[in-house]
């Protein structure tokens, strides 16, 4: 069957001109945009989609964690939640699909069966999460695991780069720190969850196929650590008596590096993706550094065996430095798998369309990750350009992003129509 030439459910005009139009708010050079999570411009797209969610007849609110959430009504009321979502931050370089099409697509799926006259059986709710990226305060999923009470105080008082704590930008934003509790959700209250995202990789792009099943996420560890030497002049103290924390760094950061590649076929990755040099002049010799570690496998007994090794690099960097060291940590979890019931759904309907589809890792995190640990949950990953993301020339094809969303709401039906 041919794709392209079958009638979808979804409008994929309206679904294009959507991403479009939000693409223009933070927009940066010609395909680019910069929407940091609680900006002035992450309230403006929110503002935006939240207009469209009430074109689509759902009941909107904005809740204290800065979520946008859209919900349609279910014959039962009282049932547990189907959920659908992503983000509509982006990193500062970013591009314009990285979790918008998540929000959008699970729109438009609820925008069809509104026009279509078809009420769930369940409650459905459309949700676009605060914070997913965590490259403003160096921790994300913050929505996601808000409203499952996961975070911890001192997530609130993280900074960014300008020295603006995550409170005080929840309260520029229109949130209330203060009353985080009351957007809890229930134990129980979510059903399962549905995230439509791009790829962020190549292996759909290689092959040729537009959409993809997503099998599971790799597990991440995201640490944050600090080095201390002492400072110096750079004329004058001889290389032998320096305790320079940037040698100690650069150390740790090939670390990284070469622990990560110890096997080429598994796929275990490492990053240091944000540094950040005290005094930070060129003629006094570096006294601290600050400097994340991004370490995701899908294995966690290799991710384990990872972790001690790296442990043990970055003592030897300190000890051979004469530097001492921290290490916090801001992320750990383990891989979470997709649930089998929703593949199942997914490829049958998949084949419905005349898709070829296969199952394939995630090894970014989604706000699924979150989701994972109080409900069952799937995701469809539609393909990318090269697999480029996180640049602004990230690019995914609408015919593509159609088929996704064409997926997404065919599963949809499956799960609270015709169960």
């Amino acid at each position: 069957m041919n794709v392209k030439a079958r009638k979808l459910a979804i409008n994929e005009e309206r679904l294009q001109k959507r991403i479009e139009q939000l693409a223009q708010i933070g927009k940066i050079g010609e395909t680019g945009v910069c929407r940091l999570a609680l900006s002035a411009e992450d309230r403006a797209g929110v503002e935006l989609v939240a207009s469209w969610m009430k074109e689509a007849g759902l009941h909107t609110r904005i809740d204290d964690f800065g979520n946008l959430i859209g919900r349609m009504a279910g014959k039962d009321e009282q049932a547990p939640i189907l959920m659908i979502g992503s983000h509509i931050d982006s990193q500062p370089y970013g591009g314009q699909y990285d979790g918008v099409i998540g929000v959008l697509g699970g729109l438009e799926v609820a925008q069809t069966l509104n026009e279509q006259g078809i009420m769930p059986a369940q409650p459905i709710e459309v949700v676009a999460f605060c914070d997913e990226e965590g490259c403003r305060f160096q921790k994300g999923l913050f929505g996601s695991k808000g409203i499952l009470g996961m975070l911890e105080p001192a997530d609130l008082e993280r900074t960014d780069k300008n020295g603006i704590t995550r409170r005080q930008a929840l309260i520029e934003f229109g949130c209330d720190p203060d009353r985080l509790e009351a957007s809890i959700y229930p134990k129980g209250s979510i059903g399962a969850y549905l995230e439509l995202h791009i790829e962020q990789g190549p292996i759909l792009d290689d092959a040729r196929e537009a959409i993809g099943i997503v099998s599971a996420i790799s597990g991440p560890l995201w640490w944050t650590v600090e080095l201390t030497g002492f400072a110096g002049h750079a004329g004058s103290v001889p290389m032998s008596m320096r305790k320079d924390a940037l040698v100690g760094a650069a150390k740790v950061i090939l670390a990284v590096n070469e622990l990560a590649k110890l096997d080429p076929q598994a796929p275990t990755v490492g990053t240091v993706g944000h540094l950040e040099v005290f005094p930070d002049s060129r003629n006094i010799i570096p006294e601290r550094v600050r400097f994340s570690i991004d370490l995701r496998d899908i294995d966690l007994k290799r991710r384990d065996e990872r972790e001690q090794a790296l442990r043990e690099a970055i003592e030897l960097a300190a000890i051979e430095g004469g530097l001492h060291y921290t290490i916090t940590e801001d992320t750990n979890s383990e891989p979470r798998y997709c649930a089998d019931w929703i593949k199942a759904i997914m490829h049958e309907e998949s084949s419905k369309l005349g898709a070829s589809v296969r199952e394939l890792m995630s090894g970014p995190f989604h706000d699924a990750l979150a989701l994972s640990y109080v409900c069952d949950y799937g995701m469809i990953f539609v393909r990318c350009k090269d697999g480029i993301s996180h640049n602004p020339q990230e690019y995914a094809a609408y015919e593509d992003v159609a088929l996704g969303t064409e997926l997404l709401y065919k599963t949809v039906l499956r799960m609270c129509i015709n169960q």
